[in-house]
Parts: structure tokens; sequence; C-alpha cells
């Protein structure tokens, strides 16, 4: 049960994670950042996650060119030609394209496992064992596979999956279902009727395929993005790469693979589990997963709080300040270098809107 040489795993780092704002910033986004205090990076966890089940040689990072040095620091074990630089910010469907036709020039056999950098999963052998799963599934076919994970609360800020329970001859002896609609975010009421009804999960955007399979599905449902990255054959893996794709990414839609390929393909199946997983996407999913004290306060970034009548409340400061707070009930608050933020809990959803309203007003330097 080891590790498969035919096996890769791309891991998706490009991201700025703003509604983490001030913490995640631009130059310092969350996945290299260790906001639940494990002693990891984001981005190390999911590397050291994968590192049973893939060789280090067989492991791709698609992320910001600016953030190629960052990576490496996080991830030394790999070399610098395992991290794809995209020039500008396409959403997941080309970095999927990138990252396939790559892996293609090496191995046109592979099977490969795609992750965001920025996920908390705490029951990782079982993890492992589903994503070992997912991997023999697809293996040799054009099958597409996502995980889906068994909802624990009627949550409004994922995705869901609906399963088709049917008995299929491709399924049969194992826990893999085929997809039957892939929904968008629902309004609170909408949430439970899907949790309500045990048909539906959540979308873990994590993807299992062999890489024959996603090609010939981005042929299919993307074929402008198909073909610009068909274009490069016989530059993949060489000192030609690069410039290829800093000439072709930007004419690419910004589109997700969720859309793009996924809600379109009749070849998508789910594999859905229970293992602990969040994508720790907004300061309301980190205060899930954070120590609190018993007024259920939350504090962390190294500082020293004191807090009076105060509940409910994320208090992240730096190491070597001290923050008084009082009176507040469920709110944010967070301090990182020359940004300070003072919000109730309920309005994180806005937090991206803050960021560029500091923007337009402020500048770059404070983002």
């Amino acid at each position: 049960m080891g590790q498969n040489k035919n096996t890769y795993c791309v891991i998706m780092a490009g991201g700025i994670g703003s509604r983490f704002w001030p913490l995640s910033k631009n130059r310092m986004p969350k996945q290299f950042l260790d906001v639940l205090g494990t002693g990891k990076s984001f981005i190390r966890s999911t590397f050291e996650r994968f590192l049973p089940i893939v060789p280090v040689e067989n492991f791709l990072v698609v992320t910001s060119e600016s953030y190629k040095t960052l990576v490496l620091d996080h991830l030394p074990e790999l070399h610098p030609d395992q991290v794809l630089a995209e020039p500008v910010r396409r959403n997941t469907a080309p970095c999927i394209a990138y990252a396939a036709r790559r892996i293609a020039a090496a191995n046109p056999a592979a099977t490969m496992v795609v992750a965001p950098s920025d996920h908390l999963i705490t029951g990782e052998a079982e993890f492992q064992a589903i994503v070992r799963e997912g991997l023999a599934f697809v293996d040799g076919n054009e099958k597409l596979m996502t995980i889906g994970i068994k909802p624990s609360r009627p949550e409004t800020g994922y995705g869901y999956i609906q399963v088709d329970t049917a008995p299929r001859a491709e399924t049969d002896g194992t826990s893999i279902c085929k997809v039957k609609t892939f929904t968008e975010k629902p309004n609170l009421e909408m949430a439970r009727v899907f949790v309500d009804s045990g048909e539906f999960f959540w979308n873990s955007g994590i993807f299992v395929w062999s890489v024959g399979g996603i090609l010939k599905a981005l042929g299919t449902y993307l074929p402008e993005i198909d073909a610009a990255f068909a274009r490069g054959e016989g530059k993949y893996g060489t000192a030609e790469e690069q410039a290829f794709v800093d000439a072709v990414y930007p004419a690419c839609d910004n589109i997700s693979i969720d859309y793009g390929v996924m809600e379109k393909s009749p070849e998508v199946y789910v594999r859905c589990g229970d293992f602990g997983w969040s994508d720790i996407g907004t300061w309301g999913s980190l205060y899930q997963h954070a120590v609190r004290d018993e007024q259920q306060n939350a504090f962390g970034g190294g500082g020293q709080v004191l807090a009076y009548d105060t509940r409910g409340t994320v208090v992240n400061i730096p190491a070597g300040k001290v923050a008084v707070v009082e009176g507040l009930e469920d709110y944010l608050v967070v301090e990182k270098d020359n940004a300070l933020l003072i919000c109730r809990r309920a309005s994180e959803q806005n937090i991206r809107n803050y960021v560029e309203d500091v923007k337009y007003r402020f500048g770059e330097e404070f983002i």
C-alpha cells in the first residue's frame, strides 16, 4: 500500500485567501500560514498528507510565479521544476489543464489526485484510504471522481453534490456513487433540506482521475483551453515551457473545473467520506476548529489578550503585542503588520469587499 510511481499529486496553491485578510495578504497568503497553531503551514500539511501515496518526485505545485520561492521554502524536498508558475490567476480549469499536460508529457498512463493547498483534514488515514480507492477506480479509464464530505451542519458556504445511489456495475463492490447533480452554495433553508435528505454531500474540491480521462474531458467541454495547452506539446519539461505558459495563460477563460467540466460530464463519480474536513475558507470555519475558552473566545497569533465581558470573539494579534477587548460579542479582531480588522463574525462574507475598498482607497501595500 505504498507509493505508486504512476500516481501524481497536483497541489493548487495560487490563491490569495482574501477572506482571511488581514492575516492572509498578497505577499503571504494563507496556504503558507499556520493559522491553526499546529506548527505546520497548510501547504506543508497537504504535502505530508499525500506523501504516503505519491513519490516525492511526482508532486507538482501550481502557484503564482510570485509564490514560487515560498513554495520551495515550505517544501524543500521539491525540485524547482516541480513548481509550475502561473503568470496570472485563471481559476482551476487552466491550472489543471496545465498540470495534466505536464504529467502526460512524462507519463501518459498516469493517474492524478488534485487538491487545494489550504484544507484541514483530521482523519488522515481514512482520507488516504479513500484516495487510494479512487485512484484504483479511475486507473486506465475516463471516469472523473471527486471526494464528497458527509455534512455535519447545514453549511451555506460550500457547494453540494447530490449522489445517485442506484446500483451500477462499474461501482459494484466500492463505496463510490454516480453524481446526480452539483449545486452551488445554497441559502440556509435549502441547506437544511439538503442535509436532511441524506443525498447531498459537501463538495471538497479534491479530484481523482487518469491523465487521459481529464484531457479527454477538457477537450470535450473546454476545447479552447485544451487546445491552448495542447500547442505546447514538446515544450513541457523543457527550458521552453515557462515562456510558452506565460504566452498562453492570459488568454484562457477564468473558469473552474467544477463549472467547466464536472457539471457537464456524464462520467463523474463521487466517493463520500467523513474524515474531519474543512476548507478553513473563512474566519468562521477557523473559529469552528480553534481552541476556545469558557466564554467561547478564540485567541491566536501569538499576542497577549485580556478580554472582559466578551463572548464568541476571535482575537488574533502578533506576538509581542497586547490587546484589551471589552464588551464584544461574536466579533473578529485581527491585526497583521499595517492592517487592523474589527467586524462582526456574521459579516465575514463581506471581508472580500472590505479588502477591495482598502485597495481602492489606500493602495496595494495594505492588502
